[in-house]
Order: C-alpha cells, then sequence, then structure tokens
C-alpha cells in the first residue's frame, strides 16, 4: 500500500543534535481499509476444515486470525506511515527509524512515535586562504626499468632445472607432509620462492633439496603469521621437491616491444615514462586534495554523527572473513574509528560545500562522463548507464564528479605552491 502523505497528521520535535522525533497519526479509514485487505488476502489464502476455500465465514475468520491480522496490518501502516511522513517533512534519516509509544484500537486512528538521527546541515565557514604544497612529479630512469622488468616477466618463459638448489625467483612444485598428525595426507604445492607464499622455515628447507630428494624439517611459523593462535609454534614436515623452473626473460629490444603492439624500444620506454608520470601526478593531486581537506576540517569544528560512524565501520568490517571472532571485530572497529570518523566528516563537508557553492554534478556532466567511459571502452554511452546502473555505480559517478568540482573550488580559494 502506498499512503498519501497529506492525510497523516505529523509532528517533528527537534531533540539532541541531530535526532529528529515524530508523531504520526494515522486515520481511522486508512487503517480500517488496509486490515480489510490483509483479512481478504488471508481469506483467499485460508484452508479449514469443513468448508471450500475463499468460503469460509467473516466471523471464524476473524476468531482463527484476528490477532495475525492485525499484527500485520500494524506492521504495514508503520511503515508506510513513517515513510510517507519522511517524505512529507523533507528529512534525510541517517538511522534506522525506532519505534516508541503505539496506540491502536479497532475502529480508532492509529497513533505512533519514532525517532531517528538525520543528516546534519553543516556550514562550512572558511574553506580557503590556506597554503599547500605540491608534491614534487619525478620520474627517473630507474622507475622506467622496474616497469620494464615486470614486463618482460610477464612475457618470460618458464623452463624446467634438474640439477643445483632452487634459489629465490625459482617456481617450486613442492609435497608436503605434516608428519605430528596421524591422519594427515600429503599435499601438493606449487609457488615462487621469495614472493612470500610460504613461510620463511619453509622455504629454507625448499633450498636445500634437489628436484626429486625429500626432506624431514621442524619450521616454526613466525610472529606475524595470520592465524594468530600458530604464531610461534613448530611443527615437522616432510619436504619433497617435486620441479624446479627458472623465468628465461626476453630480451629488452625492438623485437620485445614489437611483441607488444609499440613501434621500437623507445616508443614504448616513452609511454611507461608517459604512464608513471601520469600516476605520479594523480598521487600528486591526491595529496593536495587530502592537505585542503585537513585544513577544512580543522577549520571548521563539527562531530561527525556516530550513527554514520557506525554504519562505515560496519560496511568495513564487513569485508572480512566471516568467521572472524565477534571481540576481533570490535577491536577492527575501534582502531579503525578515527579513520571513519574523519570519513564522515569529509563526506559531510564535501556535501555542505557542494550545495553552498552550486557544485552538485548537473545531468549533462554525468552524461559526459558516461560518454568519456564509453569511448575509452569502445561501447555505446547507453550500454555503459545501463551497466552503472544495474551495478548501483551511477550514484558513486556522480559523487565523483560533485568532489571534483569541490576540490578545484578548493583549490582555487587557496595558494597551491610547487614544492622544493
Amino acid at each position: 500500500m502506498t499512503i498519501d502523505p497529506t492525510r497523516l497528521r505529523v509532528s517533528v520535535t527537534e531533540g539532541e543534535r541531530w535526532r529528529r522525533d515524530l508523531a504520526i497519526t494515522v486515520p481511522a479509514d486508512i487503517v480500517g481499509r488496509e486490515r480489510a485487505r490483509v483479512m481478504d488476502s488471508v481469506s483467499g489464502r485460508a484452508r479449514m476444515p469443513g468448508f471450500r476455500k475463499g468460503r469460509i465465514p467473516a466471523r471464524v475468520l476473524e476468531q482463527r486470525y484476528g490477532a495475525a491480522v492485525e499484527q500485520e496490518t500494524l506492521e504495514t501502516l508503520l511503515n508506510e506511515a513513517t515513510r510517507a511522513a519522511i517524505r512529507s517533512e523533507q528529512l534525510r534519516p541517517i538511522s534506522d527509524p525506532e519505534v516508541g509509544a503505539v496506540r491502536s484500537e479497532p475502529g480508532e486512528d492509529l497513533f505512533f512515535e519514532i525517532s531517528f538521527d538525520v543528516e546534519p546541515r553543516i556550514e562550512i565557514e572558511r574553506s580557503g586562504g590556506f597554503v599547500v604544497e605540491r608534491p614534487a612529479v619525478e620520474v627517473g630512469d630507474a622507475e622506467v626499468d622496474a616497469v620494464l622488468l615486470r614486463l618482460r616477466q610477464q612475457n618470460g618463459a618458464w623452463r624446467p632445472l634438474e640439477g643445483g638448489l632452487p634459489d629465490a625467483g625459482n617456481a617450486v612444485g613442492v609435497n608436503i607432509l605434516q608428519l605430528d598428525r596421524e591422519d594427515a595426507e600429503a599435499r601438493d604445492y606449487e609457488f615462487i620462492l621469495g614472493e612470500g607464499d610460504a613461510i620463511p622455515d619453509v622455504e629454507r628447507a625448499i633450498e636445500q633439496l634437489e628436484v626429486g630428494t625429500e626432506g624431514d624439517f621442524v619450521v616454526r611459523f613466525p610472529d606475524d603469521f595470520p592465524n594468530e593462535e600458530r604464531r610461534g609454534e613448530e611443527e615437522r614436515l616432510r619436504i619433497r621437491l617435486v620441479s624446479r623452473k627458472v623465468l628465461d626473460l626476453p630480451e629488452l629490444d625492438d623485437d620485445f616491444a614489437a611483441s607488444l603492439d609499440f613501434t621500437s624500444l623507445d616508443d614504448l620506454q616513452d609511454k611507461v615514462r608517459a604512464d608513471l608520470e601520469q600516476n605520479a601526478a594523480g598521487q600528486a593531486e591526491q595529496v593536495i586534495r587530502a592537505r585542503l581537506m585537513e585544513f577544512v576540517l580543522e577549520a571548521n569544528a563539527f562531530d561527525a554523527p556516530g550513527s554514520m560512524v557506525d554504519r562505515y565501520l560496519e560496511a568495513v568490517a564487513g569485508e572480512g572473513p566471516e568467521d572472524t571472532p565477534p571481540e576481533k571485530v570490535e577491536e577492527m572497529k575501534a582502531a579503525i574509528r578515527p579513520r571513519a570518523e574523519r570519513a564522515v566528516r569529509t563526506m559531510l563537508a564535501v556535501e555542505s560545500l557542494a550545495q553552498a557553492n552550486d557544485l552538485v554534478a548537473s545531468p549533462l556532466e554525468v552524461s559526459e562522463r558516461v560518454g568519456e567511459i564509453a569511448r575509452r571502452n569502445a561501447v555505446q554511452p547507453e550500454t555503459v548507464e545501463a551497466q552503472l546502473r544495474r551495478n548501483g555505480r551511477m550514484e558513486s559517478l556522480e559523487r565523483e564528479i560533485t568532489e571534483g568540482k569541490v576540490f578545484e573550488f578548493l583549490k582555487q580559494q587557496s595558494e597551491i605552491i610547487q614544492a622544493g
């Protein structure tokens, strides 16, 4: 059902800080119609011995299902009336409504009270006059060489080796048996030595073996092992080295560049350098934005609503493993609460600046950004927009555009100087 907000009597009381208390009255005729609708629905589904479906007398239905009908009617009216009242009063809740007193009598108006926090209206009194240093954007030959090395590694070929001991960078295949467990079965693993895929003691043990040989080793789990219960624990393992491979890298020359669709090695190096410079410039921009917002938050004192901080923490905590103990989840929340409070304050400051200075992303700007994404991916804008809406990312795109405009505004209000 949908309730016409003009039929409700709603009074709003401002509580402490962002709290709003609403007293809502739903007219008796709306209550009666909803109850009749619910009873009709029950009548159509109900089955009772001695009566045909849909032919059960109203008196019998009332005796059997009256209490359940009352409860469903009340729940529906509370939910729909709350939504209608929030719309009519143009409120923006940031916490779930809490139902207080409820008065519901047959044939009479329904009265109930709800409370929730609303999004605070923040006024940013000072947004400029700051001095921010832009980090230097420098890309050296070492950074370019590192990227070229990664490209060669990605396009290298693994070659099997039989003799000699394995070393860091070798791909190894091993068979490991836990000797301290009677029911343990040997398991096969493949990984690259030196990349942290195995604990250090296991890697050191493997480095003592040649292909086709095995040995028994006592290994100790490091103090920073993810599973806290196993930190410092020792275990006996039987390790067999099944295979060892070395990565042969392609020569860094024009042929290698051509394999990556570049005209020459110089062309490849220029593209790598340009990408690194673009990335460095982007990082410098993020530093400027962070520093500007730091100044804005320092110059404009306001608190982050607890309910918004709690929602942020719940979202972050929900990204962890499902079997994380509750006490660990609470420890994590406590550790990141300052970061959560800052994130919420930043969001509120950006929204306030956007509203006050007409910087909210316009439909035209959103359409243009969708077009840019479409051109980069060689697809139609309609395809991009449909995908964004399907994935629930259209609002994120709008926020991204708005944030960009807000930070450009902040940069114009302050002095950005070049580092050193």
